[in-house]
């Protein structure tokens, strides 16, 4: 325990506990996204995907127990991260030079306290049904909860601009998690930067079409 005490409190401890979070919710993304597309092919599809899940019991709970874990650690580590590195330097540059860095990277802070918030209310919203902005909330009926929520364009709204910050949150924590890690060394034009892109882009262009999607009438 020692160890592993020592481990977290220094910086490097830190950065791979927040790579390794931050693959976990990558991971989690990916296949949440690819389950969501379901909506496109019917009621019975996505609410069979839902029903599946929700028979794996054990399983799904110790998932849900993990992913929430990776947050919470994530979160953490990030905060304890940004007041090492503002001790570190108490006074700020005289200049800063931000076409070094990228929009994405420059927006992770941010960004990321909006994701937090609309994991929150994401949970309260679809898993739960505390918050029903639409009224109703069935359990069994995903897709109706999903079609009766995005008709409110505000909903809408808010999905669409938390999954831009989502695709920039992924670009720039996917290849900065696998250097954090050691996977990937540094390089003038790294490969995982470009594989970081297509994943983020993709990502959010399948989160963000089905909002887009019930507010044009092609999902009803």
């Amino acid at each position: 325990m020692g160890r592993l005490r020592r481990f977290y409190a220094s910086m490097v401890g830190k950065k791979i506990v927040m790579g390794v979070t931050g693959l976990i919710g990558v991971g989690f993304v990916i296949v949440h996204s690819l389950g969501n597309l379901l909506v496109f092919r019917g009621p019975e599809a996505i609410n069979s995907y839902s029903h599946f899940l929700k028979s794996t019991g054990e399983l799904l709970w110790a998932l849900r127990i993990v992913l929430i874990v990776a947050v919470v650690l994530h979160v953490i580590a990030a905060i304890q991260l940004t007041r090492q590195s503002h001790a570190a330097r108490p006074v700020d540059y005289v200049k800063r030079e931000p076409q070094v860095s990228t929009i994405s990277g420059r927006t992770m802070r941010w960004g990321g306290a909006l994701l937090f918030v609309f994991i929150a209310l994401h949970i309260l919203h679809f898993t739960t049904g505390t918050i029903r902005p639409a009224g109703a909330f069935s359990p069994q009926d995903v897709y109706a909860n999903i079609v009766t929520s995005f008709r409110i364009w505000w909903v809408a709204l808010f999905y669409v601009v938390s999954m831009i910050a989502l695709g920039f949150h992924l670009y720039h924590g996917i290849w900065s998690s696998v250097r954090s890690i050691g996977v990937s060394p540094a390089s003038p034009q790294p490969l995982h930067r470009r594989v970081s892109l297509v994943i983020a882009v993709l990502v959010w262009a399948a989160f963000t079409a089905i909002p887009i999607a019930v507010i044009a009438g092609m999902v009803r």
